[in-house]
């Protein structure tokens, strides 16, 4: 059997999956800020990716795994959110935080995908469960460990908690005066809590 034979019988080339998988991945995320994480299907996606929904199961598995390899592509602006931290003395890192954060959801680019993640995880619990594991994993324990503290983890957390909470008021439910407030206002307001929070006593 020549080379070309076996590979029509196999997997495609790499060079062919790496662009399918890209191309799925794609599709995933728009279906997913489009639709949320419950009216969207892996079907669907095949479909908006011009792939057979077999090639979405063979290259991710469930929808729940879809979801987190789309979100995390996604996510990634956020994760380096610990290099922020570092970059800097310690009793700055509560306005080098806030600011980086809310530069991310200030920039649309970055705005619309969080957007769907942030919905997606608060209207169905199996989405919840990836965005949690994902923070934790990724975000809040890389966090925890550059602050070098016995309750770091914790500190973490609700410093978290303050920027996610506001994000939500301002871009998801939009509440006034909040929503259109200057940017530069909030960070000001806000940065000194989430010091308090990640190194006050």
């Amino acid at each position: 059997m020549t080379e070309a034979a076996s590979r029509r019988r196999g997997r495609p080339p790499r060079t062919e999956s790496a662009d399918t998988r890209d191309r799925i991945l794609n599709a995933a995320r728009e279906e997913f800020s489009e639709r949320g994480y419950d009216k969207t299907s892996v079907r669907g996606i095949a479909k908006a990716a011009g792939v057979d929904s077999a090639l979405v199961h063979h290259y991710f598995g469930t929808k729940e795994q879809v979801f987190e390899s789309a979100i995390e592509v996604a996510f990634a602006p956020a994760l380096n959110a610990p290099e922020a931290l570092a970059d800097g003395p310690l009793d700055g890192v509560g306005e080098r935080l806030t600011r980086f954060v809310f530069g991310i959801w200030e920039n649309p680019g970055t705005r619309t995908p969080l957007l769907a993640i942030v919905r997606s995880a608060v209207n169905n619990d199996t989405a919840a469960a990836v965005f949690r594991r994902l923070v934790a994993s990724q975000l809040l324990r890389r966090i925890a460990a550059q602050l070098d503290l016995p309750d770091a983890e914790l500190r973490a957390e609700l410093a978290a908690a303050q920027l996610v909470g506001t994000a939500m008021l301002r871009y998801v439910i939009k509440v006034e005066p909040l929503a259109s407030a200057d940017p530069e206002q909030i960070i000001r307001r806000l940065a000194p809590v989430v010091q308090g929070h990640l190194t006050g006593p």
